[in-house]
């Protein structure tokens, strides 16, 4: 076991970024489509807030060229990804020269959905942004959700110590987790 770093009172950026890489967080695609344009992009920030109404909050970097798009449509889709959606979590991450375009003409998209649902993901949840809240260099945006689908089946893709990981489901009836972990990174 590797020993602990002394705490720190007033932690810097990188204290607070490499403590961050160790919070393990589930991966998502935030979509959204409307007059200001359609487009999405690979978020760890989502949390639920509450079930009544059922809400949820997605942090986005106020520097992003979607930012304004999300708040402008204001109409969303958190997309949860499953262990075997790794490609696309680097896509919409913006690690790949695949265009925002060519992205959302692959056959993975509902297209009954007024917002772009992958078709697959573990869990989607659409809803409308109700609230906004500046942080720093980030937006908090408050979605009330009014359209959710679950996957029965499959792993989790989730972010821990910058790289993806899959993790499995556990309990009767449940399949053996991937024993290897998703081996790329994204810096930050």
């Amino acid at each position: 076991m590797t020993p602990s770093r002394i705490p720190s009172q007033n932690p810097s950026q990188a204290d607070f970024r490499e403590a961050m890489a160790h919070l393990p967080a589930a991966v998502n695609i935030l979509t959204t489509d409307g007059p200001n344009g359609r487009c999405g992009i690979t978020v760890s920030a989502v949390c639920s807030v509450t079930d009544d109404p059922p809400t949820v909050l997605v942090c986005v970097n106020r520097g992003s060229a979607m930012h304004d798009v999300f708040r402008a449509n204001g109409r969303v889709c958190v997309n949860v990804l499953g262990g075997e959606q790794q490609d696309l979590a680097l896509h919409f991450a913006g690690a790949t020269k695949v265009s925002m375009a060519e992205r959302f003409t692959w056959d993975i998209w509902d297209p009954t959905q007024e917002v772009p649902v992958l078709k697959d993901a573990l869990v989607t949840a659409t809803g409308t942004i109700t609230h906004t809240v500046p942080m720093g260099t980030h937006s908090v945006l408050f979605a009330t959700i009014d359209r959710i689908r679950t996957r029965a089946d499959g792993q989790s893709l989730v972010y821990f110590n910058r790289a993806f990981h899959r993790l499995g489901r556990s309990g009767p009836g449940s399949a053996e987790p991937d024993p290897a972990p998703a081996a790329a990174t994204i810096r930050r």
